[in-house]
């Protein structure tokens, strides 16, 4: 059986962190997994989620499985904070799931079970893991544009692309903070993404995976609240990996909605039966750590108040960037990088270009050109700043 299995694709963010492993030389950068790490170069934890941990360890909560649909105190604290207060929560069913990875594959199995070989528009570029995803569940994948030629959002292409898109097709959009591109529309092209969705019977499907990374939790949910109250039907994918720095707890929802509550009697368990085949339960600790915060107001505060400083961090290495790009003269790419915002960002360099700053300075990004700004030391702040210079000066 085994001589038959042919090379398998390899995984781009993986194989380059292997490198960066590989890698002897003392002054290597590593830019590539989306992770936030403080100014020491670590990951921490936050104090709000260790001392919800605390609580939890001296309550000895039992290991007892909770169910497929997973913690559901969990899943409720998940639509009252997506969607907030408004009527849409009235009609939204949620699970746990495991992190946000294993929400996209629960949901893209649902539309898979309900309207097979449907076809889902991602965005050029998308988050590498999109079309994998989708298309091992069995549907078929189309793209829209998503930025112009000066690395700015491109509202009008998007719009041209998805009038495309014909009824019960399904759109994924990033809620915010779009990976890898760094890049959103404005309040406008949400509008008018929401009013082609009604018109054309298009389903939205949100990815929400860096909320609260961006221009602050509120304001980072706005366009996935306003989508909510004005299409019928709705996929969303949320995962708690970054904003409560949750990575290996592996903590996610997989949230439906529809026109009536009459229309989702069914959707609870088709989503449990689709989670019963692919992993049976999702792990409990992390959505008992998350629940905890947002269930109690002092660990709720601090949380957020931990949030805003890992944004502020976010904000100050990209603009601690471009002002040294500029500096360096090259200030079209520096207000390109200036613009954009979370935990990615996109260099102005070709895949050429990237493999060239990786073997002349050490600085390991994705082929594609994104890199973590919310990795980035502020101590080498200026030495990225030169290494993009420098490729782009011998580009030139």
């Amino acid at each position: 059986m085994l001589e038959l299995l042919l090379p398998p694709p390899v995984d781009p963010l993986w194989d380059l962190t292997e490198a960066f492993g590989a890698d002897a030389r003392p002054e290597r950068l590593n830019l590539v997994l989306g992770v936030y790490r403080d100014h020491t170069g670590g990951t921490p934890v936050m104090a709000a989620v260790r001392e919800a941990e605390i609580r939890l360890a001296q309550r000895s909560v039992s290991k007892e499985y909770r169910g497929l649909s997973g913690n559901t105190a969990f899943n409720r604290a998940m639509l009252s904070m997506v969607l907030g207060d408004g009527g849409a929560r009235e009609r939204a069913v949620a699970v746990q799931t495991v992190a946000g990875s294993g929400a996209l594959r629960l949901l893209a199995d649902l539309i898979c079970r309900t309207r097979p070989g449907t076809t889902v528009w991602i965005s050029d570029p998308a988050y590498v893991n999109h079309r994998p995803i989708l298309e091992a569940a069995g549907l078929k994948v189309r793209t829209y544009g998503w930025l112009d030629s000066e690395g700015r959002s491109d509202a009008e292409g998007m719009l041209r692309d998805l009038a495309g898109a014909r009824r019960d097709d399904v759109v994924l959009l990033q809620g915010c903070c779009h990976n890898p591109s760094g890049v959103d529309p404005d309040a406008r092209t949400w509008e008018a993404l929401a009013s082609l969705a009604a018109l054309e019977g298009w389903v939205p499907f949100v990815d929400l995976a860096y909320h609260g990374l961006g221009d602050g939790l509120e304001a980072d949910l706005a366009a996935t609240r306003m989508l909510a109250e004005r299409v019928p039907e709705m996929l969303i994918a949320i995962s708690c990996s970054k904003n409560f720095g949750l990575y290996s707890d592996r903590t996610g929802c997989a949230v439906v909605l529809g026109a009536s509550r009459q229309s989702l009697r069914h959707v609870e368990t088709a989503l449990q039966n689709a989670a019963r085949t692919l992993y049976s339960m999702p792990p409990e600790h992390g959505a008992a750590v998350v629940t905890a915060i947002l269930e109690d107001d002092g660990l709720r505060t601090a949380w957020r108040t931990e949030l805003d400083a890992m944004r502020g961090r976010i904000e100050a290495n990209r603009t601690g960037l471009a002002a040294r790009l500029g500096a360096l003269g090259w200030d079209t790419q520096a207000a390109s990088l200036a613009r954009q915002k979370g935990m990615f960002s996109m260099l102005p360099l070709s895949a050429e270009q990237m493999v060239r700053l990786r073997g002349e300075f050490a600085i390991y990004g994705t082929t594609a050109g994104r890199i973590n700004i919310a990795g980035l030391p502020e101590d080498r702040i200026t030495c990225l700043a030169r290494g993009i210079a420098g490729v782009l000066e011998r580009t030139c």
